[in-house]
């Protein structure tokens, strides 16, 4: 949607859709995810909806981890979780949850950060052991969990302080 259609809809008092008349937040928004003023520059944003082969997400989303963008990262997650078949959708969606975990923890939210990373972690931890695997399409379910629980017992310690999202970054695949 272009600023300027976005801007008109807002005079108009309606919400910001997309060329299919889905309701679409046009504001730009920083690497957090975090909605800036209109006509401010942000980072380009994930497309939602993109079909991914998991090589593909796990790729695309270690990338934006890597790169300090954990919110974006999570709508790569959540794209799988809405396109696999229905036996990953934990994974995928615990997946979302870490990522989201640490976008919130990035941003100083102690305490949603450290529910969505142990959150994320049980998702993990509850598809592996369904399955008796603990590292679909390489990834390190194991590592992952430890990563999460860790991060989430630091971030909900009195006192603590936002995360640089990149440094926590974890590793997908060990």
């Amino acid at each position: 949607m272009s600023d300027a259609g976005a801007a008109a809809g807002r005079a108009a008092g309606t919400r910001d859709r997309d060329t299919e008349g889905r309701a679409r937040n046009a504001r730009p928004r920083d690497g957090l995810g975090r909605p800036l003023p209109y006509g401010s520059e942000g980072v380009d944003r994930q497309p939602e909806g993109v079909v991914r082969s998991p090589e593909q997400t796990v790729r695309a989303a270690q990338a934006l981890l890597d790169a300090g963008r954990p919110f974006h990262a999570h709508e790569v997650f959540e794209d799988a979780w809405k396109a696999r078949p229905g036996d990953e959708r934990t994974l995928w969606r615990g997946l979302a949850q870490l990522a989201v975990g640490l976008t919130h923890a990035a941003r100083g939210n102690a305490t949603g950060g450290a529910r969505l990373l142990r959150r994320g972690a049980g998702a993990a931890e509850e598809w592996a052991a369904g399955r008796g695997e603990d590292r679909p399409y390489g990834m390190d379910l194991c590592g992952l969990v430890r990563w999460a629980r860790e991060l989430a017992d630091r971030v909900g310690a009195p006192g603590a302080g936002p995360v640089d999202a990149a440094a926590e970054a974890p590793r997908l695949r060990s």
